[in-house]
């Protein structure tokens, strides 16, 4: 147990020195300070009750996500069916009530339209329900309707993929440490640190970004479109509010493209008059599809439609192949830059409205840090005067600098993580400090208690290491389970202070254990002591 032979020496102090350093450029960054350019510059990043910025709170309509598998499955529905062979034939789809509906016009056709169609379900998660049911009704006429379960799960990647979405974009902004969770069914919460002015923010997360090629439909009479008529198959969509032309145009509900197969996009300048726009490109797929509709369509007009408003209609002069577009619009170069930004980290799956937003001041993080700071400075100054009273002023010295050794590397260890210090996260150091000065105590206490048996000094030491051991490990065993569990379910400040205590926990029992029984045999053999004032 006291045999610590030089190399086990080299390594261990080596593992503490580097923690200290690591350490280091937290404290200077704490205090206010700056490193010269040569020197590491990895800090803790400070969350949002402590370096102040915004919180949002976003909601998703579900009611979306049921209309837009509607609308995919109408377009799924129509393409099977008409590339079968033989085609089948069938009337007019219908997407009313939620539900889709059609009629064939060979009944005889019925098993095979089922029997192409059920592929189109899927399995509901692991509820054993598809997420779409298909009913035939009156010999001739479907009824496909989504289920509960499907909804549900269909609902939830939505979120996921959301989430994700945000996720991307707020890292575009070049942002450190945000949070972003989900909480709830359909509840986004962003927290990002240092942000004070919400406003970008917001704009840039209330954008789906679900960007389409829609084609015009010129059968459409004027008149009827001022009225908000459109013809069959065909839907009004209205130009954008900042664009310079008014009203709206019927463009055809299918047959488009959508933004999905985007591979780029990133603000420039049209070189004719130099206007912002956003130069996007296609992944060979969506160019692919993009050259067909183009070369279809030669002198039709199609519209550049984002999150349901149309930004141009510019007429098809020839087939455009290489992949590439321009999209212009009454653009500034910031609201380029934030469509670049929305495009490249994809659409939305479902649009997101803020319901709640609030603004911590950084003066409020600055006060929590200095009291967080006072906090640690008395308990630290108590815990040390006690254990100086307590175990006298060797043993107490090495307890305590191993208390001060253990505060420094979780720093130094949270700093390498990048982890994100919160205001329960300074709890988590105080209780970590109050854990490690525990395990001191209970092996000090244990070697009093040998050597009040008639022990030997190296006999008591090794006896009270070897002993006490036994309970810090089962305590702290239990501890890191007890934080393991708040990590994997608790929320952004109850992970802050799962994070501290799981690191803390491990360094104290490093410090407290591991370092001090170093010292300690290191101080036995050159002293060679025949008591111990304990």
């Amino acid at each position: 147990m006291l045999d610590f032979p030089p190399w086990k020496r080299a390594w261990l102090w080596s593992l503490t020195v580097l923690g200290l350093l690591c350490a280091v450029p937290s404290l200077v960054a704490l205090a206010g300070g700056s490193l010269p350019a040569w020197m590491p510059s990895r800090t803790v990043n400070l969350g949002l009750d402590l370096a102040g910025g915004s919180h949002i709170m976003l909601e998703a309509e579900a009611s979306q996500v049921a209309a837009q598998r509607l609308q995919t499955m109408e377009e799924s529905v129509r393409d099977t069916l008409r590339q079968a062979t033989p085609r089948i034939r069938h009337g007019d789809i219908s997407t009313s009530g939620g539900r889709l509906t059609f009629m064939l016009e060979d009944p005889g056709q019925v098993d095979a339209a089922r029997g192409l169609l059920e592929p189109l379900t899927t399995g509901a998660g692991l509820t054993g329900q598809r997420d779409w049911t298909i009913e035939v009704v009156d010999g001739t006429r479907f009824v496909l309707t989504q289920t509960k379960a499907g909804l549900e799960v269909a609902t939830s990647q939505a979120m996921d993929s959301a989430t994700e979405v945000v996720r991307k974009r707020i890292d575009a902004l070049g942002t450190r440490e945000p949070t972003i969770i989900r909480q709830g069914a359909n509840r986004i919460v962003v927290q990002v640190p240092g942000l004070e002015d919400p406003e970008a923010l917001k704009e840039l997360l209330g954008q789906t970004a679900n960007l389409e090629f829609r084609l015009v439909d010129t059968t459409a009479l004027p008149s009827d479109v001022a009225q908000g008529i459109a013809p069959p198959g065909s839907e009004i969509v209205p130009y954008a509010a900042d664009s310079q032309t008014a009203g709206g145009l019927a463009l055809r509900r299918l047959g488009g493209i959508r933004g999905d197969s985007l591979t780029n996009a990133q603000q420039t300048f049209d070189p004719q008059n130099n206007t912002p726009v956003v130069s996007i490109s296609f992944d060979p797929q969506g160019a692919q599809r993009f050259a067909r509709l183009t070369t279809e369509n030669v002198n039709r007009q199609f519209a550049i439609v984002l999150d349901g408003e149309i930004l141009s209609a510019p007429t098809i002069n020839e087939p455009i192949l290489g992949g590439t577009a321009q999209i212009s619009g009454n653009f500034t170069t910031e609201s380029a830059n934030q469509l670049a930004i929305s495009l490249n980290s994809g659409a939305l799956p479902v649009e997101l409205t803020v319901v709640e937003e609030r603004t911590v001041r950084a003066e409020l993080g600055a006060d929590s840090i200095g009291k967080g700071a006072i906090a640690i400075a008395v308990g630290t100054i108590a815990l040390v005067l006690f254990i100086f009273a307590t175990y006298g002023p060797r043993f107490g010295l090495y307890a305590n600098a191993a208390v001060v050794i253990n505060v420094l590397i979780i720093l130094g260890i949270m700093a390498v993580m990048g982890a994100t210090l919160t205001l329960p996260g300074i709890a988590g150091f105080v209780l970590t400090i109050g854990a490690a000065v525990d395990a001191n105590v209970l092996i000090n206490e244990r070697i009093r208690e040998e050597r009040a048996r008639g022990r030997r000094p190296v006999q008591a030491v090794e006896s009270g290491y070897r002993e006490a051991s036994r309970a810090i490990f089962d305590a702290n065993i239990t501890n890191v389970i007890a934080a393991v569990l708040l990590f994997l379910f608790g929320s952004g400040p109850v992970k802050g202070f799962a994070v501290v205590l799981v690191i803390g926990i491990i360094t104290s029992v490093f410090t407290a254990v591991t370092l001090t029984r170093m010292w300690v045999a290191g101080w036995l053999r050159r002293a060679r002591p025949t008591d111990l004032v304990l």
